[in-house]
């Protein structure tokens, strides 16, 4: 733990290497900031997800710089117990080395990110590297990559052959060389996670990619319910937010209509005398 309390980037390969599950979720506002970091988990997640979860585009892929850290502000204002970690969004790193370097630390000082995600593997390794070198812990991102959806044509596993799988090895060795502090494992047969976590010496958070990742990570609002529209198949729904707010809203909309809100209860009474 750093010096006031909370989760730094050290703790995560302590926690790899004692066995510990890394506990990691996606939080977009302040609020939601709180709520999660009051569950206790190990690592926010400010991601480009935001696009589709908060925004309605189709994918992550209009997500912009000044959206990233806009949001990534409110997050860091809840002040976290948990590692606070902020997606770099499509075109801030896939240019150049510079403008990655720029970008990511646009997200430290504006944003107050304590690190930074990017999708790809040893593509991407020189960004990696001149972002650590510049003093930002950076966490990688394999398998599935939404920003490449163009390329995918959609969401698919990733590593289901032999050449995909050692490719994926391949490329979590490489990042792991170049500095990265963690590694997210995106949509992937189990057994090809469970060898690259064997492999790594840096912990790997895994979704979609089975049991044997030495972390988790969902979207919010994806594991509290909060859509019944799509439902991907790694995810699980631990709450029914969604239907519980709806709910809520309509019982505020039977009152409003009816007259009973707001009653005498909720509304500011004149005093029986005016002070001297």
């Amino acid at each position: 733990m750093t010096a006031d309390g909370r989760v730094g980037v050290n703790d995560l390969r302590r926690m790899k290497k004692a066995g510990e599950r890394i506990v990691m979720v996606t939080a977009y506002d302040y609020p939601t900031a709180r709520a999660v970091d009051a569950a206790g988990v190990d690592v926010i997640l400010v991601g480009d997800s935001l696009g589709v979860v908060l925004l309605g585009y189709k994918d992550t892929l209009r997500v912009t710089m000044a959206d990233m850290i806009h949001h990534t502000a409110a997050v860091v204002r809840a002040k976290t117990r948990a590692l606070v970690v902020a997606d770099m969004p499509f075109l801030s790193y896939q240019t150049d080395v510079p403008s990655a370097i720029r970008n990511a630390g646009r997200l430290v000082q504006r944003g107050g990110a304590v690190a930074v995600k990017l999708e790809g593997g040893r593509e991407f390794v020189p960004a990696v590297e001149g972002i650590v070198r510049a003093g930002i812990p950076v966490m990688g991102h394999l398998g599935y990559t939404p920003q490449s959806i163009l390329r995918f044509g959609g969401p698919r596993v990733m590593g289901k052959s032999a050449k995909g799988a050692e490719r994926l090895a391949d490329d979590a060795r490489a990042l792991e060389e170049a500095g990265v502090l963690a590694i997210v494992l995106e949509a992937m047969p189990p057994d090809v996670a469970a060898e690259v976590t064997a492999r790594s010496g840096v912990p790997t958070i895994g979704i979609g990619a089975g049991p044997r990742c030495d972390g988790q990570v969902l979207v919010t609002h994806d594991l509290a319910g909060m859509f019944d529209d799509f439902t991907p198949r790694f995810v699980k729904r631990f709450g029914a937010v969604g239907a519980a707010l709806t709910e809520a809203t309509a019982a505020f909309a039977r009152e409003v209509r009816a007259g009973t809100f707001p009653d005498a209860n909720h509304s500011y009474g004149r005093p029986e005398a005016e002070p001297s």
